[in-house]
Parts: C-alpha cells; structure tokens; sequence
C-alpha cells in the first residue's frame, strides 16, 4: 500500500461546489464578486461535528457548464470566485484540522480549451485524438467533453504542472475524474512526479468496473471508488439478498490486500441513498456497513441528514442530486436530525477503532434476510448484525467465538449492556464488542 499515514483516519464530507453554492445551474451565472467559494467555509464547523477529518471538492476550475467540461485548470471558476476565496478555503480548512481534496479532470477538457481552439482552428492536434473526418474523439459520446491524448508528453507534463500547483496551494490530494478511461501507463508517469515533490499527497481514481487491484497497481493510485460494494450495499438491502452483499465484501478484503478503497453510499453522481433504498429504515443498515468496514469513507454532504434527490438519465438530470445548500440544519427534520446523530455516533466509533481501516469482514450467519459479520483486524474486532426480515433474529455469541459480549450500538439496544445471547429487533441492527 502507498497510501500517507494520514489516511489512515480519513473520513471525507463530499461537496458538489457548483450545486452546493447555487452556482450551476443558474441563468444568469453569478460572477467572482460573489466569492460564492466561500460559503462552503460556513459549513466546516458542520463538517467537524460530524466527525469528518477532510472535505472532499467537486471540480472548482474554469468550465462552461457542471464543472466536469474544463477550460482551465490554473483558475478557480469565476462562479465561484477567485484564488483568494481558493486560499481562505484551505486556510480555514486545515486551521480546523481538515484536509481538502481536488477533484481533476485529466481525462477531457471542454470546447473552450485554448488548445482544442487552436486544433480545431488548424493549429497543433497533437493534445488531442483526431478521428479522421475533421473531428476529435470525445468522452463517450459527449460532443462537449474532448478526449486528451494521453501519449503526448506535452499532456503529462500538463498535468503533473496542474497538480503540483494546487498542491503547492495547500490541497492534501486529488480524485482523478474518469481515471479509468485514461491508460494506466499516464497516471504511472504523472504520479511519481508528482510525489517527489509531495510526498504525503493521495490520489484516489474513479474508476467504475474492472479489476480495482491491477488499476492500482499499474496505475499507481492510492485507491480506488468501490462502486462494486456501494451497489452490493442498496441492491442487497432492496432485494432481500444478503449473499449478494457478502460476495462483494470477500471481493472487498482481496481489494484490501492491496490497497484500501474509498468507501461510500452516495455521491454526485448517484441517485441519494435515502431515495435509493425502498425501506427507509435501512438506510441505517447501509450506515452501518459503510462505518464498519474497512476503507476511506466518504459521505455526500446532505446523506448525513437523510436528504432525497434522484438522478435521472437526461440533460439536467443530475440537478436533484446536487441542490443548492443554504444554512447548516435547514430544513432538516426529525428523521434527517435522527441520521445525523447515528452518523456521529458510528464516526465517533471509527475513530476509537483505527483499525477499522483496514479490517476485514468475514461472514459468521447468512440468509437472504439476515447477516451477520465479523469485522476483524488482527487481535481487534466487531461483531455486526443485519436484520432486514419482518422477524425478530437471535445471535448467540459463542457462534461467533465469544463468551459474551458488550452491546456498542443498536436499533433499541441500550450501549454497554453485557450479554451472551441477543434479539435483533424486526429491521434491526446490533454492533458487540468483545465482553
């Protein structure tokens, strides 16, 4: 693993800026003036009592329109405002102890990019993929998003320039957008420049499906986003089917044998989980499951108070999921009140229990209804039981080696009690420590 020690006890608060600040979408575009950048410094302090060690950004560069469409990676977006509303970011973040991670689009640029001006104009093409027929190869399908050409070396030393430079500005490290279009062998030429100059910085790679350890290692990411077990986690919950789940998470420890991926239940991109499950009393379950497992968690802001938001498959279509933020606690009910509180809580358990970061999980019961864990590293481990039946469920300790065992958590459980035997209510859920 080449992860910095840091990581080790990072749980990420992830905010979409450009929807977070109302900045997009919005006719007209608000201007530098506004230093919207800065409105998300007022939720720090929400950030750090939920227990988050760092805040994870959406793109903040120039673009024309979601961020994602680059046309220069050197200037914050003028919707958001300017380089001094970048730096007063990274100045409050890490006076409260948190660390701030970029997101960087090296895959594609948008129209606007000077250079794909400049190509289309006749100039140099050698930044970008010509088909043949006067065009360039863009991002799958999309006319707006223009392939980069990740062979030319004037593109590598682009990036690692780019990277250098916000890390040069204070940012603790970066996700690499779309990192599994882009051939291995380019980020295995960027990294290592990069790290010679930061050494404590990590890079964690969207990558979607495939063979996360051989993207790891040929790549030369700290991690990847484990879209296998956040889909294991809401499919398994609606379906009633916990061996789905449990085949993710033997995946999930041969994962861990080489690197620790960036966990999660939501994000930008996805339909919320709270609108994901179709039980609302298992979006605890997933809670559960993301906070004791290992991996670098990370929670999509506005998860942590149950919010909704729905993705659909149009132009716009990921409005809903990427709303406009206003104050800390607004709007925000009893159940969001409820969720935020049982994320402080497994957070605060996390944080007591390090090695949850690299623990595996083995399967002690299993039916389609009911699942029960243990989560182990070394000397160290959890006991985690899954009930999503319209039964109550009995756990005997000794069959998961223990003589008996101290309740940490539950749904209707009192925390501390001391037990050898317990009943899992109907929809219920109970984490044990070793007595």
């Amino acid at each position: 693993m080449t992860e910095p020690a840091w990581v080790q006890h990072a749980i990420w608060w992830q905010v979409y800026p450009l929807g977070f600040v109302g900045a997009f979408p919005a006719e007209p575009p608000p201007g530098p003036d506004e230093h919207r950048l800065r409105r998300i410094i007022e939720w720090f302090d929400h950030a750090v009592e939920l227990g988050a060690s760092g805040v994870a950004l959406g793109p903040i560069f120039v673009s024309k329109t979601h961020g994602y469409d680059t046309t220069d990676h050197r200037r914050i977006d003028p919707r958001l405002g300017d380089d001094g509303d970048f730096d007063e970011l990274i100045t409050e973040a890490h006076r409260r102890g948190l660390r701030v991670l970029l997101d960087g689009v090296f895959n594609h640029v948008g129209t606007d990019f000077p250079r794909y001006r400049d190509a289309v104009a006749g100039d140099d093409t050698s930044w970008f993929l010509p088909t043949g027929s006067g065009e360039f190869e863009t991002f799958e399908g999309h006319g707006e998003l223009v392939a980069l050409n990740h062979d030319n070396p004037d593109v590598v030393d682009y990036t690692v320039d780019v990277m250098t430079h916000w890390l040069g500005r204070g940012a603790d490290g970066w996700r690499l957008d779309a990192a599994y279009a882009v051939p291995d062998r380019f980020w295995a030429q960027v990294l290592p420049r990069v790290r010679a100059e930061f050494g404590d910085a990590w890079f964690v790679a969207e990558v979607i499906h495939g063979d996360y350890s051989a993207h790891v290692r040929e790549a030369g990411v700290d991690s990847v986003t484990q879209y296998e077990l956040w889909k294991a986690i809401w499919s398994s919950l609606n379906d009633g089917n916990f061996h789905e789940l449990d085949w993710a998470l033997q995946r999930h420890n041969d994962f861990l044998d080489v690197f620790v991926p960036m966990t999660f239940i939501g994000n930008h991109d996805v339909t919320r989980i709270a609108s994901k499950l179709e039980n609302t009393r298992h979006l605890e379950h997933a809670l559960v499951l993301l906070l004791t497992i290992g991996g670098t968690p990370s929670i999509y802001a506005g998860d942590e108070s149950a919010y909704l938001g729905v993705k659909e498959e149009r132009v716009g279509g990921d409005d809903a999921v990427r709303p406009e933020f206003t104050a800390p606690g607004t709007g925000v009910g009893d159940r969001g009140r409820d969720i935020y509180r049982l994320h402080q809580y497994l957070i605060g358990l996390r944080r007591r229990h390090p090695w949850l970061h690299t623990a595996r999980t083995s399967s002690v019961a299993l039916t389609n209804t009911g699942y029960v864990y243990r989560t182990s590293y070394g000397a160290e481990a959890l006991v985690v039981a899954l009930n999503i039946d319209d039964a109550s469920m009995s756990l005997s300790l000794r069959d998961v080696g223990l003589a008996e065992g101290r309740i940490v958590a539950g749904s209707g459980a009192p925390p501390q009690d001391v037990l050898s035997q317990a009943e899992i209510e109907p929809h219920g859920w109970l984490i044990v420590a070793p007595g």
